[in-house]
């Protein structure tokens, strides 16, 4: 019998968070009607998680437990947390109880109505205005902007996949937050609720300000990725333009000195030879990159083709 859901949740030194966490999943799972999994991934926590968690895992069979000799990450965490998973569904949430698994039902109802990532939103969120609140704000805006996928509040955890989908998408540095935004090359349904966000109860946070520059990183990479996937030859042309400019002018001033003064700077002529070589290598990158995208959009036609012969066949058979 297959898994409906998995609820995976990333631990950093939550000890007085991580039985509570438990009972709280089990309370807001339990009632749904649904099989399901905790799977609870320790980051190389220092204090007593691991201890308190594998606990948790040997008296109850529907806990997994994936342990870290150091600490990676959220993202990394949560990506080996997804690995694991057996449910249909995926469930991610915090470890540190700020999330409230009561709406994890909500979650799954929105799943049911044909949506493929469904996405929690802290309307009434309980941390500070300046080292929260406002950069969190400021970073769902640029979000938004950059990719075009208009998610309020990337940085909630709870959030609800197809494992169809989550496990097909890479996840490093702190790409956790941009999942929507990855997925939207692949056209999911994405839907976004409110849900319940509570003070933290116990220990420290372990966001702040110093990962402002990651994202801003990841969020670069994201748009790079999502601009060049479908037109590689077009964005390569585009950033091969200044190249090309500057190649003209140097060249074409080595050509006139040339004629003119019988005389050139090699200087100015190597600059020019050596920006003319960098547009055509960025033009056949580009070139490269549109026949790998028309050859792997073919191979697609075909591969759906031949099921759909074979399923008409079969069909056919069976009549």
């Amino acid at each position: 019998m297959s898994l409906e859901l998995s609820v995976v949740v990333p631990l950093y030194n939550e000890e007085e968070s991580v039985r509570p966490l438990y009972e709280a999943i089990v309370q807001g799972v339990e009632p749904l009607g649904v099989s399901f999994e905790i799977v609870l991934v320790d980051d190389g926590s220092r204090d007593g998680t691991v201890r308190i968690a594998d606990e948790i895992a040997r008296a109850d069979p529907r806990v997994c437990l994936v342990k870290f000799r150091r600490n990676y990450g959220q993202t990394p965490a949560m990506a080996a947390g997804i690995a694991e998973a057996r449910g249909e569904i995926i469930v991610t949430m915090d470890g540190d109880l700020q999330n409230d698994p009561a709406d994890i039902g909500e979650l799954l109802a929105r799943i049911e109505e044909g949506n493929d990532i469904v996405v929690g939103w802290r309307h009434e969120r309980q941390d500070k205005l300046l080292t929260r609140k406002v950069p969190s704000r400021i970073a769902n805006a640029l979000i938004a902007k950059v990719t075009g996928v208009p998610i309020r509040d990337n940085g909630c955890s709870l959030k609800a996949y197809r494992a169809c989908l989550i496990k097909q998408i890479p996840l490093y540095s702190e790409m956790h937050r941009f999942i929507p935004a990855m997925a939207s090359i692949a056209g999911p349904r994405i839907a976004e609720i409110r849900v319940r966000h509570h003070a933290r109860r116990f220990g420290r946070s372990k966001y702040g300000l110093s990962r402002i520059y990651k994202v801003l990183l990841d969020l670069m990479v994201i748009k790079t990725v999502a601009s060049f996937t479908a037109r590689p030859m077009l964005w390569f042309g585009m950033l091969s333009l200044p190249m090309l400019a500057i190649a003209v002018l140097a060249l074409g001033w080595t050509c006139f000195t040339l004629t003119a003064q019988g005389t050139m700077s090699l200087s100015i002529a190597g600059t020019g030879v050596i920006f003319l070589t960098s547009t055509v290598m960025l033009l056949a990158a580009g070139a490269i990159g549109e026949l790998i995208y028309k050859l792997g959009d073919l191979r697609e036609h075909q591969f759906s083709s031949l099921t759909q012969h074979l399923l008409v066949r079969g069909a056919a058979s069976h009549d």
